[in-house]
């Protein structure tokens, strides 16, 4: 039995998802409504395969995913999305999920992409290997182009402490570095995304996807 992990936060998605899934009768799909409540059964139990909602109020699939991940290498994790994915398509390959699946997938499709993770295979839409294929003609076309060198983890993880209003002293502590070295990262940073300030680093990496509306701090 392919013993198979949800997280997400709407219950109609979650049990519409299970019974789907349920039906091919050699998968068995459990629930988590939150990132905690995902940790506590992955703690608890082996999955074959995780389906993460990209988007809930505690903690994003993507940041979920280098959790789990962290935890557990070998994991195979999709996300399950009714959001635009393709700005996100870069910080997934970067933490390590094996794919995706839209909640406006039929049965076909959401089976066929989690059969195909337990293979090490990735389904994509056209539209993003056409996407794909574009912005590879782009930066071959203009390999001075700033905004087409790769954001690292560490640098992402930056950008996330500053939309938190985090100071450049308390960013240097939890990243365990000397402010010097911050600042260093921070040049490297501002030039990727073409910049010249924290603030217009942090909103750059929002018009990009690469910040979520709940990565910034609620005033």
């Amino acid at each position: 039995m392919i013993q198979i992990l949800l997280v997400d936060d709407h219950p109609t998605v979650m049990e519409g998802t299970k019974m789907l899934l349920e039906q091919e009768g050699d998968m068995s799909v459990f629930l988590a409504n939150s990132g905690d409540d995902a940790m506590e059964k992955v703690q608890e139990q082996q999955f074959d395969v995780m389906l993460f909602d990209l988007h809930m109020p505690d903690i994003n699939g993507i940041e979920l995913a280098k959790r789990v991940l962290n935890r557990i290498p070998e994991a195979k994790i999709l996300l399950y999305t009714g959001h635009e994915y393709k700005n996100h398509f870069n910080l997934m390959l970067e933490a390590g999920i094996s794919g995706f699946v839209q909640k406006t997938a039929n049965k076909e499709q959401l089976v066929a992409a989690v059969r195909c993770a337990l293979r090490d295979e990735v389904i994509l839409p056209i539209s993003l290997v056409k996407q794909l294929k574009r912005t590879s003609m782009q930066v071959s076309e203009d390999k001075s182009s700033n905004e087409t060198h790769a954001i690292s983890n560490h640098e992402f993880t930056i950008l996330k402490e500053i939309a938190k209003g985090k100071s450049n002293k308390e960013i240097a502590e939890i990243l365990i570095m000397s402010q010097r070295s911050l600042e260093y990262n921070l040049t490297t940073l501002f030039q990727k995304l073409n910049v010249k300030s924290r603030i217009e680093a942090a909103l750059k990496a929002k018009q990009m996807g690469l910040l979520l509306d709940s990565d910034f701090i609620q005033l």
